[in-house]
């Protein structure tokens, strides 16, 4: 394993760090300092993609036969390291990381000519479809029904926690098209517009407030909902299990070290700034304990993540290394969170729901609380479902037992 970087490999870092450095802008700055769960508007969230559009590196992750970036697997950890350490707005990961690889690997030609043009540009916003009410982890117990009926289906049903459906130009779904056999054996992946008869969509209010440019998650109901059979259907019927196990991979495999890096590092400086008898709170023993604990569980995560990269770098695949970076990675976001709530203190009482009326009022008089501790609160409630999304962290531990352990 060679985790030494080239000289090519720190020129492409100075570069990608010069970029950032110009198209990265004050006002934008501070508006993503503000948010409380890694999105922003979504005007704002398009501008910062189509920037990183027309650089060529909005898809670090795509052949470049479809228009990648065609990085090495060191340059696009470099660039994910980079883009952490600075700050970066996140970008939506439904439409690039998610849908387009399932469309790449097993679309037809006509769906990947259609799609993943305008994916890249960002021209068009997609959710996701999986999880529903009552169903949980189990995604296998899903009830949604995709019933044929002449050249379509006939979609009935509902999704829940689907993420910036509000927003959303298309969706990509797990449907029940068939209930013989295995529970696994009877879905389908299908895509279709948001915009059809039959569709809507109901804001789900959460712990960490609402807010019109951060509402995030939703439900959404199918009522006899059409949809053509040749447009829609992504592969074979009922390999939909297949593909999304597919698509779990991207969902789970990302690099954690590089943003918890930067996230504990706003932690501390908040820790600078609050006092705890007399002096900043980051020179108190226990503070300073748990800050350190968490410096070497995050060095111990990014050396991981260099050897998984080594070895994809060497041609290898990610397997249950994915579920370990998930746990790991979702495990620390959740513990930074309740640190920088512990460092703020009782500046979290004045509970701020829309963290963006701070950037808009540009003054935190009638908040009752500073800037920096405006997110905290709710950041904290909103990384509670950290551990749940993406398969449950329970679900991954069993998949570890069985993959590596053979349990």
């Amino acid at each position: 394993m060679d985790l030494t970087f080239t000289e090519e490999d720190r020129a492409f870092q100075t570069e990608v760090r010069d970029w950032i450095e110009t198209h990265y802008t004050p006002d934008l700055r501070a508006r993503n300092a503000l948010s409380k769960n890694g999105y922003l508007a979504k005007d704002d969230m398009v501008s910062w993609q189509k920037k990183l559009y027309d650089r060529g590196w909005i898809a670090p992750n795509w052949p470049e036969k479809f228009g990648g970036a065609g990085f090495t697997a060191t340059q696009k950890y470099i660039f994910g390291m980079e883009m952490a350490a600075a700050g970066t707005p996140s970008t939506s990961p439904m439409g690039l990381s998610m849908v387009a690889p399932v469309i790449m690997a097993f679309g037809s030609d006509a769906q990947k000519q259609k799609h993943l043009p305008p994916i890249l540009s960002s021209d068009i916003w997609w959710c996701q479809g999986y999880s529903e009410p009552g169903s949980g982890s189990d995604l296998a117990s899903l009830q949604m029904s995709a019933v044929r009926d002449g050249d379509d289906y006939v979609l009935n049903g509902s999704k829940i926690w689907t993420t910036h459906a509000q927003w959303a130009d298309w969706i990509f779904c797990l449907v029940r098209t068939s209930r013989d056999g295995k529970p696994q054996e009877g879905i389908s992946f299908i895509i279709f517009p948001m915009d059809l008869p039959g569709i809507s969509v109901s804001a789900l209010p959460t712990l960490d407030g609402p807010s019109d440019n951060q509402q995030e998650i939703n439900q959404v109901y199918f009522e006899n909902v059409r949809v053509p059979i040749k447009d829609s259907l992504i592969g074979e019927e009922n390999k939909g299990w297949t593909y999304a196990k597919y698509l779990l991979q991207f969902e789970r495999g990302n690099a954690y070290a590089p943003g918890l890096r930067n996230a504990l590092s706003k932690t501390k400086k908040i820790a600078r700034i609050e006092q705890a008898d007399g002096r900043p709170l980051l020179q108190d023993a226990d503070f300073a304990r748990k800050v350190a604990n968490l410096e070497m569980k995050i060095e111990s995560l990014n050396a991981t993540e260099l050897r998984i990269f080594s070895a994809l770098s060497a041609g290898e695949a990610v397997g249950p290394e994915s579920s370990m970076l998930k746990c790991a990675g979702s495990e620390m976001q959740q513990a930074i969170s309740e640190l920088t709530l512990e460092a703020v203190g009782g500046y979290a009482a004045p509970f701020v729901q829309d963290t963006f009326a701070l950037a808009r009022a540009g003054t935190n008089e009638t908040m009752g609380t500073p800037d920096h501790a405006a997110p905290a609160a709710p950041s904290y409630f909103n990384y509670r479902k950290t551990s749940i999304y993406a398969g449950s962290n329970e679900i991954q531990r069993n998949i570890m037992t069985k993959m590596v352990l053979g349990l």
